[in-house]
């Protein structure tokens, strides 16, 4: 059967899927991600100026095209969860998913009852996916995504646990919040931090979850992928703005002659 979160079967495949974070609400960079060639976005609500409003709204936008609307909530209890499934979204993402209770907790937020917890009222999810209402209950614990967030220099100790978590889907590393863990805030290739990643992916790439990450060049998107990454996210909203600018800039001549 061909899921509705074409994620999954882009993974069956040994396929690599990639998407970018949207923290910023506008539909028009949205509607253009959609048409982009991306695999998917993050509609970041953990940092991002984004409400359910808006969070409606991108979803909204991408129907009708391949890209997979995913979600980062602020934190792990199960009705930050809640309205975004309820919305459209196939994936959530957890921040701080450190503890083995944190990852069981994030993946009964994200699946109906026996399986989980969450709670009955999906009234925009159908239309985004082209279902009636039973049809989305029917199916949507096999779509929806489990994603952990593996950002804290604690989780060298406690990722195993975590990874065997039945349920969980995919893990992603978080330089960032990594970084500033271990007291180098801001300095993600630090030789410790890469120290680490490098740990955190060993561990991942032996489990049965999918490893993910940013990306911040092609070319560390494909060291990445030679690694073993299957999910990577190759910029911010407004990192690929920052980039085409600059690199329009840069090939202008500011003089004449």
């Amino acid at each position: 059967m061909t899921h509705l979160n074409r994620l999954r079967d882009l993974w069956a495949q040994g396929g690599v899927a990639l998407g970018a974070i949207v923290t910023s609400p506008s539909l028009t960079a949205v509607q253009t991600m959609a048409r982009s060639g991306l695999d998917w976005i993050l509609i970041d609500m953990e940092h991002g100026a984004i409400d359910l409003d808006a969070a409606h709204q991108l979803i909204a936008a991408t129907s009708g095209t391949p890209l997979v609307p995913l979600v980062r909530v602020p934190a792990g209890a199960a009705w930050h969860a809640k309205a975004p499934l309820d919305l459209g979204a196939v994936g959530i993402e957890f921040p701080m998913t450190t503890r083995r209770e944190d990852a069981e907790a994030a993946v009964r937020a994200v699946r109906y009852p026996p399986k989980g917890q969450r709670f009955w009222g999906p009234f925009h999810a159908p239309l985004r996916w082209g279902l009636s209402m039973q049809e989305y209950l029917d199916r949507a614990d096999e779509e929806v995504l489990a994603i952990a967030t593996i950002e804290h220099i604690d989780a060298l100790e406690t990722l195993p646990a975590v990874l065997a978590t039945p349920g969980l889907d995919l893990a992603i590393i978080g330089p960032g919040d990594l970084a500033t863990s271990m007291g180098l805030k801001g300095q993600r290739e630090h030789p410790q931090v890469l120290a680490v990643i490098r740990k955190f992916e060993a561990i991942i790439r032996d489990s049965p979850v999918i490893l993910g990450g940013p990306a911040q060049t092609p070319e560390e998107a494909n060291a990445m992928i030679a690694r073993g990454y299957r999910a990577i996210g190759i910029g911010f909203d407004w990192s690929l703005l920052a980039r085409g600018i600059t690199s329009m800039l840069a090939a202008i001549r500011r003089t004449s002659g």
